[in-house]
């Protein structure tokens, strides 16, 4: 629409010296102005085409969405009922959360653990613009660190999935704090940076988990109301429907594990999407 209007108010407008005259007895533009609102009006057409085109060559059945703007004032993240631990809102522990309070139609991909590192999906969600959030885990990331580099240079916030993937509820306080503040310096010292985002092995977690993170200058801890797979989706709600602000997982997994490959997946997760109105946001945008 915004493409049309623009369009419409470029090319209706008649020009008398320095000014421009838009149709329909508006107040007359600068020609300056008018070029420039044409101009921008170019770059949007173009724009979609090539989110058009992107579509068409990945295979997907209709052209994903556009997030609208994240809000300007967020809204505060609570714990889900139910997730909650000892103590979890008197020592200040992060929430946990698989919804983000929103009315915007957009849901949130994100990707965990970093096994598989297949180039054709770096090209794929370059080219279709779509965002996601990966979550690391470093023993999985080190034998090609190049690879996420790529991806946090195309604005992927990469995120904190502990050094070993390690089942952290079985661990000690030390021992979970040595996996998590592990890999907020393995980020930082690969990639310069050191996330506030993070998600324990296997959406596990106890108190001394959350006490460990929030020392590792952890905020928030999002989990998932929904799983894409290659073949399937799975559902934490019993009546498998996505809403608003849901966080979709899935995983860095190839043909070895899966019943397909990484645009495999993401080709279902669009389509789906897409054809029920969402738009895909940026998680970190919304918190």
């Amino acid at each position: 629409m915004a493409v049309l209007a623009l369009a419409a108010i470029a090319s209706g407008c008649t020009e008398g010296g320095d000014r421009v005259t838009p149709a329909g007895g508006q107040q007359p533009l600068d020609a300056p102005a008018a070029r420039a609102l044409d101009s921008y009006a170019s770059r949007l057409r173009a724009a979609h085409a090539a989110r058009v085109a992107a579509a068409r060559h990945w295979g997907l059945r209709k052209v994903p969405l556009t997030a609208p703007p994240a809000p300007a004032k967020k809204r505060r993240i609570k714990t889900r009922e139910g997730f909650e631990v000892d103590g979890h809102r008197r020592l200040g522990l992060p929430p946990v959360f698989t919804t983000v309070p929103t009315r915007d139609k957009v849901v949130f991909l994100t990707i965990d653990d970093g096994a598989e590192k297949d180039p054709a999906f770096l090209r794929m969600m370059s080219d279709l613009k779509v965002p996601y959030s990966a979550f690391l885990s470093g023993y999985l990331v080190k034998d090609d660190h190049r690879y996420f580099a790529r991806m946090h240079d195309r604005g992927v916030v990469l995120n904190n999935h502990t050094l070993r993937h390690r089942y952290l509820p079985n661990l000690s306080y030390r021992a979970q704090r040595r996996e998590i503040c592990g890999m907020q310096r393995f980020l930082e010292r690969r990639y310069g940076t050191r996330p506030t985002l993070f998600r324990p092995p296997y959406g596990s977690y106890d108190r001394a988990t959350l006490r460990a993170a929030k020392s590792c200058g952890i905020e928030y801890v999002p989990l998932w109301n929904e799983e894409v797979f290659a073949d399937h989706w799975e559902y934490r709600e019993g009546d498998r429907e996505l809403r608003p602000g849901d966080i979709v997982l899935t995983h860095f997994r190839g043909r070895d594990e899966w019943k397909g490959t990484m645009p495999d997946m993401i080709r279902r997760f669009l389509n789906k999407v897409t054809a029920e109105g969402y738009a895909v946001g940026r998680l970190e945008d919304y918190l």
